[in-house]
């Protein structure tokens, strides 16, 4: 499955300098991926993933196919975007398309780069969810007042909502921060809201708050904090030098790789993996993914004609060796139609074409 993140955020609080690190990691060669052919603002990035060459060294391969997330560089919104200030509708609408929102505040202090008003994350994010609230409002209202008169059960409980929402909406509140039903959840997605993509916040930070990152505060909650300015030093590095850059800061991982994961959990995704002579890929499922699902990410076809899936943890596949050591020690499990996976499996599937 594709997973696509916009990155928001106002003018001149380090989205591009972000973006341009992340294109750093980008896939030399795209073709292996669905999608690869992809407009210039989009970069598609290998979800870190250490597991990858373990396995590729025990089977013996030397094709190793990684996660991928795309990050879309949606230009600076600004206040008035809901209405068309900037180009904002046509941004808006980039956003509408993608996954989640990586909301970008500005953390740091210099005179050089112009910004209206002081360094307030908090602020930063509120207005951007304002304009966001707002196009929201805009299609909730046009809903409310097309169906007023429509009294189908499906609409009565729908039209219920578009006025929950919009009561929540006025209130300041996200949509994907309220607490609704299952039934309310399905609903929700029909009206393709702005502010009920998941989300998660990286505040851009100077160089010496990114040396004391430890004792990084903020009020802002499910956020990550990044020196986009450094990450894009690290992403013109050689990987040595890299991970020298790395321990001189005192961190094991760039923020990037940060970022990426914490896109990952946003979306309630995981990974497992297929290995074999041929290669070693990281296959992209819900966290809350049966097997036969999990088959699909592959092809629908092996969804289809699923009859079971062959699966051994990474942990007993390294400790054994491969398939073979597993297998000859018990290990090896055959589960149905009902398994849940795990993020650690490695699976091959049993299917009928």
């Amino acid at each position: 499955m594709s997973l696509s993140i916009a990155i928001v955020g106002l003018p001149n609080v380090g989205k591009s300098t972000l973006f341009n690190a992340l294109l750093g990691r980008q896939v030399a060669d795209a073709s292996n991926y669905p999608f690869c052919t992809i407009d210039p603002n989009v970069g598609v990035v290998e979800v870190p993933d250490d597991k990858l060459p373990v396995l590729a060294d025990i089977v013996k391969t030397d094709k190793i196919v990684p996660a991928i997330v795309e990050f879309v560089d949606i230009a600076g919104l600004v206040k008035g975007a809901s209405t068309g200030e900037g180009l904002g509708n046509k941004f808006l609408t980039n956003i509408r398309d993608c996954d989640a929102i990586c909301h970008v505040v500005r953390n740091f202090s210099d005179p050089s780069i112009i910004k209206e008003g002081s360094v307030d994350p908090q602020g930063d994010f509120e207005v951007i969810c304002a304009e966001l609230i707002i196009k929201d409002l805009e299609s909730l209202d046009k809903y409310l007042d097309a169906h007023k008169n429509n009294a189908t059960e499906k609409n009565t409980k729908k039209y219920a909502l578009a006025s929950k929402l919009k009561l929540a909406l006025e209130q300041g509140k996200l949509a994907v921060n309220l607490d609704l039903d299952e039934d309310e959840k399905v609903l929700l997605k029909e009206f393709f809201l702005l502010t009920a993509k998941p989300y998660f916040i990286v505040a851009n930070v100077d160089e010496d708050t990114y040396l004391n990152i430890d004792n990084f505060q903020t009020t802002l909650e499910n956020i990550i904090p990044v020196c986009a300015k450094t990450e894009f030093e690290l992403s013109e590095l050689s990987a040595e030098d890299k991970i020298n850059y790395l321990k001189e800061l005192g961190m094991t991982k760039s923020g990037l790789e940060r970022v990426i994961q914490k896109a990952y959990e946003t979306l309630g995704l995981q990974s497992f993996y297929t290995a074999g002579v041929k290669e070693v890929r990281a296959w992209t499922i819900p966290r809350s993914a049966r097997a036969p699902q999990a088959a699909g990410a592959i092809h629908t076809d092996f969804e289809r004609g699923f009859i079971m899936a062959e699966i051994v943890s990474y942990q007993d596949f390294v400790a054994h060796q491969g398939w073979e050591g597993a297998k000859a020690q018990g290990l090896l499990r055959h589960e149905g139609k009902d398994y849940q996976m795990r993020p650690d499996d490695v699976v091959e599937f049993r299917f009928n074409v």
